[in-house]
């Protein structure tokens, strides 16, 4: 590996990674190697492709890079626990599988920035539907917003036991829209999501995009692999510095670099290489490349909530997790791909607005037939039902900031979550909502009172206190590494390179300008779909400038 010099060499084998090493060496004259720090995805792994299992490696210094937020001022000083995939595939091997685009007016937003015109929704929509094979699409309202052929194959979730089918009822009492399709022509409303699952496994972007092409002679994958820098001759990136198994440094040389490193690893990766805010590297004692104040800057996420019930009749999925239950859970996915085990019970949700002066939602609900947090723990009492809530638009801005020149130390992460009073304001709306939801007639059979927050907390400071105690992110960090023109903008918008220096780009989450307003793994593919015609220099595929619904105040 150190006497080849490749055509291109990514950084990260996560999700973006793998989707542009796919891309990229589809041109067999091309010579692509990929570099993930993880493990490997192996087939035989429950915990990665059991779409269930999705509690086991959050948390497991096997599958997940452990991430800890510095204290928090506005909550209490608690550091916020972020998972981050520490696997071939990234977070898409750890993640929840729930693909959400975000709103069209997203795109608009971003496009709105001063050299941002190509990322609109017109323009972006041809790669979303590339990306993407929606076996629910056809013959829908929404087909020709989706994709048919693509290798992330989506299932829509079948929603169909009857806390599911009280949610639904319960949004239609409470004068919310039932659309057909979120990441179709209407995505204000509720509805069954789409989901990275296939067959009762999980589709990570590994399985879609990387298996079936490791055999090509020109793509060398590598795992285990801690690339510690870029290697730069001058101000041009000609390869990385890498370590396997925490043996000696050794040199890869490219004519390009790619980090997909993600909002946390590729700013540290590029502040490890002399990339970033000039004085803040030289307080470390590492020698400037290029002085580019926003590396690390603009870190945004999504912070949420778990509304939790009680159900009064036995309906949840709650019997599934007892111990005594799991073997027989665990042999009919094994055998039959089927069951409890092949869900991951982010079934439906849906996007709403707090208030009528917002133009698209600013809202995101998760409904799960079950009363249970991300690590697999549960409230007293068995059987319950909850939504997930947040704000999708904090205009709390953080920072990602490397403490030390040693790569195997992870940066200080500041995210200053309910720090402004827009922040503040949309929690109480949110909160309001969810209740307003769940409080409907439809639930009345199943409602047996609420367990978080519960009744003492009503006023918007008791919420406010009980959102700095409780709240946990989605994981969604991202716009680290923000694409734009500006004095503060890290990536070109037209190539994904990096400002400052040749042969060097960066392709996640971190180039985003602005968070979308759901979950971030189908924008990031959409980006990597795209980034890989850029690179390439293929001819960029026609905008698709077709109406979509707006609310009458966007």
């Amino acid at each position: 590996m150190a006497t080849k010099i490749f055509d291109y060499i990514i950084v990260g084998g996560g999700s973006a990674g793998c989707a542009l090493a796919n891309r990229l060496s589809a041109d067999p004259t091309t010579r692509v190697l990929v570099l993930e720090a993880g493990r490997p995805d192996y087939v035989w792994d429950p915990f990665i492709h059991m779409p269930a299992a999705l509690t086991f490696p959050i948390g497991s210094r096997f599958y997940d890079w452990k991430y800890e937020s510095e204290p928090e001022p506005h909550l209490n000083g608690r550091r916020v626990y972020h998972a981050r995939g520490k696997v071939l595939g990234g977070s898409s091997s750890i993640n929840g599988m729930i693909f959400q685009r975000g709103n069209q007016l997203d795109y608009e937003r971003w496009a709105a920035d001063p050299g941002m015109e190509t990322w609109d929704y017109a323009h972006c929509l041809p790669y979303f539907k590339r990306m993407e094979n929606c076996l629910a699409a056809p013959g829908t309202p929404s087909e020709k917003f989706r994709g048919e052929d693509g290798p992330l194959i989506l299932e829509r979730g079948p929603a169909a036991s009857p806390l599911f089918e009280a949610w639904f009822e319960a949004c239609r009492q409470a004068g919310y829209h039932i659309t057909d399709d979120v990441n179709g022509y209407r995505q204000e409303g509720f509805a069954a999501f789409d989901r990275n699952i296939h067959s009762g496994r999980r589709l990570s972007a590994a399985r879609a995009y990387l298996h079936p092409v490791m055999g090509r002679p020109n793509l060398q994958v590598e795992t285990r692999t801690q690339v510690s820098r870029v290697v730069f001759r001058g101000t041009r990136a000609c390869g990385v510095e890498f370590t396997v198994d925490g043996g000696a440094a050794r040199v890869a040389q490219a004519g390009e670099v790619i980090v997909c490193a993600g909002a946390f690893g590729s700013p540290q990766l590029l502040q490890l290489s002399g990339v970033g805010n000039a004085s803040e590297l030289s307080a470390l004692g590492i020698g400037v490349v290029a002085d580019l104040p926003g590396v690390g800057e603009n870190l945004q996420d999504h912070l949420e909530v778990y509304v939790q019930y009680g159900s009064k009749l036995p309906v949840s999925v709650a019997p599934a997790l007892k111990w005594r239950n799991r073997p027989m859970v665990g042999a009919k996915w094994l055998f039959l791909r089927s069951g409890p085990g092949a869900t991951n019970h982010f079934e439906a949700g849906g996007f709403a607005r707090s208030n009528d002066k917002v133009a698209y939602p600013n809202l995101m609900f998760h409904f799960l037939p079950i009363a249970i947090r991300y690590d697999g723990s549960a409230p007293a009492g068995g059987h319950g039902y909850q939504v997930h809530i947040g704000p999708m638009y904090s205009d709390s801005r953080g920072t990602v900031k490397i403490t030390s020149r040693d790569p195997s130390v992870h940066p200080a992460l500041r995210f200053n979550y309910l720090s402004t009073p827009t922040d503040r304001q949309e929690w109480s709306e949110a909160i309001a909502i969810a209740r307003k939801i769940l409080s409907q007639p439809a639930f009345d059979e199943f409602n047996a009172g609420e367990l978080s927050p519960g009744p003492s907390v009503s006023t918007e400071q008791e919420v406010l206190d009980w959102v700095a105690r409780d709240s946990e992110t989605a994981l969604h960090p991202s716009c680290t590494c923000a694409m734009g023109t500006g004095p503060m903008a890290v990536t070109d918008p037209l190539s994904l390179r990096v400002h400052g220096v040749d042969g060097l780009r960066v392709v996640d989450a971190s180039v985003m300008p602005y968070v979308t307003n759901g979950n971030i793994y189908a924008p990031v593919m959409m980006t990597a779909e795209k980034a890989a015609d850029l690179i390439a220099g293929n001819t960029p595929l026609e905008p698709e400038p077709i109406p979509f619904y707006r609310h009458a105040t966007s």
